[in-house]
């Protein structure tokens, strides 16, 4: 994390449709961490990482008219997503890279990108729920299609987007199942209502989900790819449907597309999200009365332990950063 430094830069300018959030919390994600190892595609230094944020708004361009001086309002850190519901355009980005972004006092954003804050959140929660929140709720209503009822398996319970899915689910009155390489996840997971889980670095966890699923997993929800996808492709039943939001792992050695077909699984991308995604993620946290898994908090100035923390994989849920005193 030598690549990370806390300094001292100017106060971000506006345009007429951008307004200027004094932030009181940030949240740290996994690509924060390959941008300080400068595993990130299309780097462009120097920049303020960060794309979770929640504060008050305290200045506003000249055609703003949405919002208030003194809103308390969260950050959809989705740019340009574009004007398709199915795909982003090819201009979309997040915010932390290349724009600067929430690891600081002050951020500049365009007011299509401001929500107001859930009123049943306090600010610390919101800060945690913007591109995690964003990515579980398109991956498992949008792209997974989860019904109230099913089983839903979710793997890498622990990071940000798989808590979430997982409080989104159990939310909408699914039956979760979990993996993790840590058995105390698997615990804390049940502890928050999950039906059960596995440890995938037993070599039958595929089994064990099974077992306890009644060998009807419906949804998967997945980050991780690499070797486990196949095995994934082997618990979903007949129709049932995948949703990949990422791939830590890397890529499958081997795909046997001949169970993708023969099965009839449906196998979908999901990569952040639109603006009405991101409107109904938050409306969800409103009607649901639910909350985000919140791991640590660290102040600002602290912010290579958080980010030591994160990259050591110690974390259950979002570790949030606190920007002001």
């Amino acid at each position: 994390m030598q690549n990370l430094s806390v300094m001292e830069v100017p106060e971000p300018e506006i345009s007429s449709t951008d307004v200027i959030v004094s932030l009181n919390y940030s949240a740290l994600n996994h690509r924060d961490i390959w941008i300080t190892k400068g595993l990130y595609p299309k780097i462009d230094l120097p920049v303020i990482p960060g794309s979770d944020g929640c504060g008050t708004i305290v200045e506003k361009g000249s055609s703003v008219t949405e919002f208030n001086l003194g809103d308390s309002v969260i950050i959809n850190p989705c740019l340009d997503w574009g004007f398709r519901q199915t795909h982003q355009s090819k201009k979309m980005s997040i915010l932390g890279m290349p724009v600067n972004g929430t690891f600081a006092e002050y951020v500049k954003i365009n007011k299509a990108n401001v929500f107001m804050k859930p009123s049943s959140l306090t600010s610390l929660e919101a800060a945690a729920i913007p591109l995690c929140g964003l990515t579980a709720y398109r991956a498992l209503f949008n792209r997974a299609d989860l019904k109230n009822g099913e089983n839903v398996l979710i793997t890498g319970i622990g990071g940000g987007v798989a808590s979430l899915a997982m409080i989104f689910a159990i939310a909408h009155g699914a039956a979760v199942y979990v993996t993790s390489g840590n058995n105390e996840k698997i615990e804390l997971a049940k502890q928050l209502g999950a039906v059960g889980g596995a440890n995938y670095n037993n070599p039958d966890w595929d089994k064990e989900i099974l077992k306890l699923a009644n060998n009807d997993i419906q949804v998967i929800v997945d980050g991780t790819g690499g070797k486990i996808f196949n095995k994934l492709v082997d618990i979903i039943n007949y129709g049932g449907r995948i949703a990949s939001y990422g791939a830590t792992l890397g890529n499958p050695d081997k795909f046997a597309l001949n169970k993708i077909f023969w099965k009839q699984i449906t196998i979908s991308g999901a990569t952040l999200g639109s603006p009405s995604d991101f409107m109904n993620m938050v409306l969800f946290f409103e009607l649901n009365k639910i909350k985000p898994v919140i791991d640590e908090v660290y102040d600002l100035q602290m912010i290579h332990q958080a980010m030591f923390r994160m990259n050591n994989g110690e974390q259950f849920g979002k570790i949030v950063i606190k920007n002001m005193e």
